[in-house]
């Protein structure tokens, strides 16, 4: 088990705000989608156009507003965020048509990927000698608070009237207002030099941006417990319906118990690329397992796709605590919020486009289609170390040059 409290006090005060954060996203999360089509009365089409359009619309407020964080102070950009996406998610309420809700979704997609970037440099600073570790422990915390918000939403969801459903979002948006209040403990980072040369360094780094794009590749895999493996328990296989909520749950306790734990070992880059490589090849025993689940008796069709739920959530924690270390380790210290504003583009390209792509091959190909999802991590996995090698060369050689100019200035 991880340690259950951090031992600093700035590190307990990003646990607590995450906490309550991920609470009010497990509202949302849950039953955000029901909200709009249930209470609001959206066609199920326009919302999803809504929200492509939004993580669209989000991809470009990262690296920006990360950036802003390195520069101006990463604590208050924080807070800003927070208090945005909590004015964004209030006036769901108010969004009884297609645009209004274009709109409030757009501004809380973009303040909810601002956000994390701006708390990268949080976590780097206060996150000890190893914040990729520390990282890992948020993660553990996050898929607490979200399981918390899940019940929740689930008796907005039981009662099915439109104050049930207000609530809910009233919930979300109150927690975003407490964890941005609980940021007020947490002493402020000054903000960091700028070095010379270039401001927008990330985006003219072309390892890292490599390494964005395979994770990015990679990252597809956090929708297939959520999209692929509901839609195919459903439309493919005997097994229980209830087994979604079963599969969802198994996840969650193993990202809770282990995420730490599998971190502690992946302690430099190319800790991290190998990590990615097995990452890969978890994805594709996973995939080949879920797939074999069709077409058997309903016993059988449970064992193989809890068994395939584990072995992918294995592949998870490797996978996330791989990029936790590259994304950090590979970052400059005075660019942390830029950089990972950058690295986020990938997992904002997966949540856009993974959904339908799994759609497609998994449920609309059927058992051929999830060969080719496992093939497509496997071979992910397998080019990643190459990358940080690469991305690792550069960083050494940019110390290096900077190191050789300062002692000729001197």
């Amino acid at each position: 088990m991880p340690r259950l409290i951090p031992d600093s006090g700035p590190q307990r005060v990003l646990a607590a705000s995450n906490f309550v954060y991920t609470v009010g996203s497990g509202l949302y999360l849950t039953a955000g989608v029901l909200y709009f089509t249930e209470a609001v009365r959206l066609p199920a089409g326009q919302v999803g156009l809504g929200l492509g359009v939004a993580g669209l619309f989000a991809l470009v407020s990262g690296v920006g507003v990360g950036h802003l964080a390195d520069r101006c102070g990463a604590r208050g950009v924080y807070v800003a965020t927070l208090v945005v996406q909590a004015l964004a998610t209030a006036g769901f309420v108010l969004a009884d048509s297609f645009w209004p809700f274009v709109l409030v979704v757009c501004v809380a997609a973009a303040a909810k990927a601002a956000g994390v970037a701006a708390r990268s440099p949080l976590i780097r600073h206060y996150g000890g000698e190893r914040p990729q570790e520390f990282r890992a422990y948020l993660r553990a915390v996050t898929n607490v608070g979200v399981s918390v918000g899940a019940v929740g939403a689930g008796w907005a969801v039981q009662v099915g009237t439109v104050t049930a459903y207000q609530l809910m979002v009233a919930g979300n948006a109150v927690a975003f207002v407490v964890s941005a209040v609980l940021l007020a403990l947490l002493p402020p980072v000054a903000p960091l030099p700028s070095a010379d040369g270039p401001r927008w360094i990330a985006l003219r780094d072309r390892p890292y941006l490599l390494l964005t794009i395979l994770d990015g590749v990679m990252a597809i895999q956090f929708k297939v417990l959520t999209v692929a493996i509901p839609l195919w328990l459903v439309g493919a296989t005997a097994a229980p319906h209830w087994l979604i909520s079963g599969t969802m749950l198994t996840g969650t306790v193993i990202v809770v118990l282990f995420q730490v734990r599998a971190s502690r070992d992946i302690d430099c880059p190319e800790a991290g690329g190998r990590a990615y490589r097995r990452a890969g090849v978890a994805f594709l025993l996973s995939c080949s397992v879920v797939s074999l689940s069709a077409g058997v008796p309903a016993w059988a069709a449970a064992a193989l796709l809890v068994t395939g739920v584990v072995i992918h959530t294995v592949g998870e924690l490797w996978h996330s605590a791989a990029g936790f270390e590259v994304s950090f380790a590979l970052a400059p210290r005075h660019a942390t919020g830029q950089y990972l504003g950058v690295f986020g583009l990938g997992a904002g390209l997966a949540e856009a486009l993974g959904p339908g792509l799994l759609i497609a091959l998994c449920i609309t190909w059927g058992r051929p289609g999830w060969y080719v999802v496992g093939a497509l991590f496997a071979v992910t996995g397998l080019l990643t170390p190459a990358a940080v090698a690469w991305a690792h060369r550069q960083q050494l050689a940019r110390r290096t040059g900077l190191g050789a100019t300062e002692k000729a200035t001197v």
